[in-house]
């Protein structure tokens, strides 16, 4: 007789679900690809010119910088240096 062990994979422990950037509005900043945060440019309350670098996402060992597209001020980070992300997750919300 064989045995044969089976894993039960339903208490397996999953990402909670990241909040995804709403494509229409420009005070969402989202991921423009796959890849984990290297680096916050920006803490809460701190205010931003269009163009400034907010974070930096690593992929595939090459850095992307994602600026603001407008001027504003820092209203939420939602993410922390080494934090896997998907595309379009909300990264960062001006206000």
């Amino acid at each position: 007789p064989r045995s044969l062990r089976v894993p039960d994979r339903s208490q397996v422990a999953k990402r909670p679900a990241q909040r995804k950037a709403q494509p229409d509005d420009p005070k969402q900043i989202g991921a423009p690809m796959p890849g984990s945060i290297a680096t916050i440019a920006v803490s809460v309350g701190r205010k931003v010119a269009r163009g400034d670098v907010l974070v930096s996402l690593e992929a595939m060992k090459m850095e992307t910088q994602v600026r603001a597209e407008i001027d504003g001020e820092v209203a939420e980070v939602l993410v922390v240096p080494g934090q896997m992300v998907d595309p379009k997750d909300l990264l960062i919300v001006l206000r």
